[in-house]
């Protein structure tokens, strides 16, 4: 299991690289609203599922039929990327498209996450055949390992709000852009 959040870390590190640098602020995404809706929609879901995902699994042992609940969020969560493969080639045609190292990156991204994966399920696994319970049961994990996955579920919740506010249209939601930048390009 270490292994698996050892590679989920990385994942972190790299899917803030891609939010900070491709969505907020090459493609400005939050000031683009309606037309980047769909998209930022897809985000805020996926955002919070990666919170739940960085926030319990260094900390929690989902056994039984918490087991399978994992497994729908880890199944929800590759559903809402393919989904947003799509979306985000719709949406971004009147910006020019999706970057080209933003595609590189959401490629490295896959992979990485399928590793995550082969590291994964077979806890997901033995915790299956475990009594139902969803159990304190820390993973032997460096403490600053932990304190980083911790810090990440809390970036990427706060990134998913944001996603969520701005989609919404709600007062403020293009900070730091300027409304202009919905009519650039």
């Amino acid at each position: 299991m270490s292994t698996a959040l050892w590679l989920l870390a990385v994942q972190g590190a790299l899917g803030a690289f891609d939010t900070l640098y491709y969505h907020e602020w090459r493609a400005r995404l939050p000031a683009r609203v309606p037309g980047t809706r769909p998209e930022l929609l897809l985000h805020a879901a996926r955002d919070f599922l990666y919170a739940l995902l960085f926030g319990t699994l260094p900390w929690l042992a989902w056994r039984g039929a918490w087991a399978a609940v994992l497994a729908l969020v880890v199944a929800t969560e590759i559903i809402i990327t393919l989904a947003d493969f799509v979306v985000e080639d719709r949406v971004r045609r009147p910006l020019g498209g999706v970057f080209p190292g933003e595609r590189c990156t959401h490629a490295v991204m896959a992979i990485l996450y399928g590793a995550v994966l082969a590291h994964l399920v077979p806890e997901m696994l033995a915790w299956w055949h475990q009594p139902t319970g969803l159990d304190v049961a820390p993973v032997p994990l460096p403490e600053p390992l932990r304190l980083v996955l911790g810090l990440m579920a809390a970036g990427v919740l706060g990134s998913g709000v944001r996603d969520l506010y701005a989609a919404l249209q709600l007062p403020g939601g293009r900070w730091p852009w300027p409304a202009e930048e919905a009519r650039v390009q």
